[in-house]
Formats: structure tokens, sequence, C-alpha cells
């Protein structure tokens, strides 16, 4: 009964994208949330209650809250810049307890920082000439990005370093998550707005955040 939160998760974030496109934002939002939900769940019911599983739990718990906030902004239109911010930056908290989960048992993390570092900016570059942003969104959006990638750095080098279903259902998370981040940068701050990339940053996102919460079943 408690896989069944996967189905129930990829079919209410559906019907969110739906109603989203259609811009009922009220019921968007709070079916947004309850697919969120569904992963907050199912890694709480799956976690084995170690310290890192415990940062990674609340992970997903800020992941729930910040979906709700970054579609609120839509819903709040007068105070939706500010509403988007705080949601991204609860993102990154998020990403920041997963980021000190992984480090733990990381080994030769030094490398992992220097790759993360060089491959932040050369991926904000190729952003940067592709999107029209604020300063304030830029900044925010480095830092944001910054961390995702230096958290792909290390979740490989651990499942280079060691390999088990945990390291690499989690690598295989993490990198979803930062493929989803790069597609709603481009759509949100693109030249064109176009649903399927909408389609597209949701699909992978909850692909992601679903293989997150799933690799804590193999967490010790």
């Amino acid at each position: 009964m408690l896989y069944a939160l996967i189905p129930l998760c990829l079919c209410l974030a559906g019907v969110f994208l739906w109603q989203e496109s259609k811009k009922n934002y009220v019921p968007a939002v709070i079916l947004k949330g309850l697919a969120s939900l569904c992963f907050v769940i199912l890694g709480f019911c799956l976690s084995k209650g170690s310290p890192a599983a415990r940062l990674i739990t609340v992970g997903l718990l800020l992941g729930c809250i910040a979906d709700v906030l970054l579609n609120l902004r839509y819903v709040f239109e007068k105070k939706g810049q500010l509403i988007f911010l705080v949601g991204i930056a609860v993102f990154l908290s998020g990403h920041i307890l997963y980021l000190v989960a992984v480090l733990r048992g990381a080994k030769h993390w030094w490398i992992a920082l220097i790759a993360g570092v060089l491959l932040t900016a050369l991926l904000m570059w190729w952003i940067f000439q592709r999107i029209t942003a604020k300063k304030a969104f830029k900044i925010f959006g480095v830092v944001y990005i910054g961390a995702i990638v230096l958290l792909n750095c290390v979740a490989l080098g651990n499942l280079i370093a060691s390999p088990s279903a945990f390291t690499g259902i989690f690598a295989a998370g993490s990198l979803l998550f930062l493929v989803s981040d790069i597609v709603l940068i481009l759509n949100t701050f693109g030249k064109e707005t176009k649903q399927s990339l909408r389609v597209t940053n949701i699909g992978l996102y909850y692909a992601g955040q679903i293989l997150i919460a799933l690799s804590l079943l193999f967490l010790n």
C-alpha cells in the first residue's frame, strides 16, 4: 500500500499541470501540495532513522513547502516575485540538507567541491546566454544551481567510491532534480514559455524526488 503513493503522486502532478494550464491557480496549488506530500510521506515511512536519513526526510518536507510557495506566486500576483524567491530559498535549504547527508560518508569531497565550482560556472554561463532575468534572480540562481551541482558531484563521487543501491538511486534522483531545475529556469526566464517544457520540468522533478525518497529504503 505504501508504494501506491508513487502512482498517486504522479497522477496528482498530472492533474495539477492540467489545472495550472487552465489558470485555475488555487486548485492547482492544492493539487501540487498533495502530490508533493506523497513523496514526503513515502520518505518518512521508508526512513530507518539514521542521522543522514533524518536530514533527507526533512529535505523532502522542505521541497514540499517550496513547491506550494512557487505556485502561490500565481495566486498572490502582487507579491509574486517575493514568494518565488522565498520558495527558492526553501528549496535551497532542502538541497543543503541533502548535501550534508551525503557528505557524511563522502571520500575525497574536495574533488567534488572543485568539480562543482567549475561545472556551476560553465552551466550558469550557458544558462545566462539563454535567459533574461533581474539581478536578484541571477544571484539566487547561481547559489541555487551551485548547490545542486555540488550535490550531484558528491552523489556521483559516492556512487563511484561506494557503489550501492542507496548511492545509485540517490545519485539518479539528484541528477533528475538538476535537469528539472535547468528546464524550469529556461522555461521561466527564457524567450518563450512552453507547456511541453513545463510538463518536462514537473515530470523530472517528481521522478527525482520519488527516487530520493526511495533511496532511504537502502540507507541504514
